[in-house]
């Protein structure tokens, strides 16, 4: 009902199955918003990018206005929109930045087995160090009485 969409009250009541007169309300309401606190779907932000992509710059200044746009937020929804339809291989890592990847995790991996020993060894000294000082104060209390 609403740019770019555009759709016709009646076709959309029949669609979804809501009464012309409730869409109509939603309508106003949804039209007393400021234009900027207007959210737009993912679908609508597409088809308002296609819609833009063969204007010159007046036009699509033009339609902006009237759509309640930033032309920096049609840059955006289009750069988030190449990105999502990037090939897989364009997404992927390069082979070189996956080899230091596995290097880092290696080392992570490395320092993570050192500090886990090290840890152990601390707790298994402060163990006796505790039975130590227990085994002591027994023969130094057995020796006063």
């Amino acid at each position: 009902m609403l740019p770019p969409e555009s759709a016709s009250p009646e076709a959309v009541s029949r669609e979804i199955g809501i009464g012309v007169d409730t869409l109509e309300r939603w309508r106003a309401e949804s039209l007393t918003k400021p234009l900027d606190r207007r959210e737009w779907t993912a679908a609508a932000r597409l088809e308002a990018v296609i819609a833009t992509a063969a204007m010159d710059e007046a036009t699509r200044s033009a339609w902006c206005r009237e759509n309640g746009v930033y032309p920096q937020q049609l840059l955006e929804w289009r750069t988030s929109a190449m990105q999502a339809l990037a090939a897989p291989e364009e997404a992927r890592a390069s082979p070189s930045q996956t080899r230091e990847d596995r290097k880092r995790i290696k080392e992570l991996e490395r320092e993570v087995r050192r500090k886990d020993k090290a840890l152990a060894e601390t707790a298994a000294l402060l163990v006796l160090s505790k039975k130590c000082e227990a085994i002591f104060r027994r023969n130094m209390e057995g020796e006063d009485e």
